[in-house]
């Protein structure tokens, strides 16, 4: 951890939590906004495989939404990861991907993490990648979505991001 992190605390969301997760999502420009009631569900369902930045007050100022796959339950899904632009620039995301990771493998025996990443976000692709490199894990990457499947207009396709196994040094 990094002095810029050290004011920093990784917990569980909390079902307060939502209405930031929501802000921070929506103000990264970058995420597919679901809806704010999706993200008070989600801290209240999806707590123990999902993990929140707090800074010196409590507020919010990162997160990672995540959960283990009903036919995988070795298999944490990674479906957000989102920091505020204030806290940007200090490994905030690896962090809580680490720590979210450390914690599922302890708690749930998680062996492999996936998520999705459309080709335009490159700061996601990198964080994925540098989480398999520090995790001496293996990367595969195959189109999960194509760009028709999605109903709603224009999508780019979502390309399915497989890391594991987990080392135990990662565990």
């Amino acid at each position: 951890m990094t002095a810029a992190q050290a004011d920093l605390q990784i917990d569980r969301p909390r079902v307060a939590d939502g209405a930031a997760l929501w802000r921070i999502a929506r103000d990264s420009e970058v995420l597919d906004l679901n809806s704010s009631y999706s993200y008070l569900l989600w801290c209240r369902d999806f707590a123990g495989t999902s993990a929140v930045a707090r800074d010196e007050r409590g507020e919010p100022v990162g997160f990672v939404t995540g959960y283990m796959r009903p036919d995988r339950p070795d298999t944490l899904l990674v479906w957000q990861v989102a920091v505020d632009r204030a806290y940007r620039g200090r490994r905030l995301a690896a962090l809580l991907l680490d720590g979210l990771a450390a914690r599922t493998v302890a708690e749930r025996g998680t062996t492999t993490v996936e998520t999705t990443i459309s080709p335009d976000n490159t700061p996601s692709q990198r964080l994925f990648t540098s989480f398999a490199e520090r995790h001496g894990a293996r990367l595969e990457r195959e189109v999960l979505f194509d760009t028709g499947q999605f109903p709603d207009g224009p999508h780019e396709p979502e390309v399915l991001y497989r890391i594991g196994p987990l080392t135990a040094a990662a565990r």
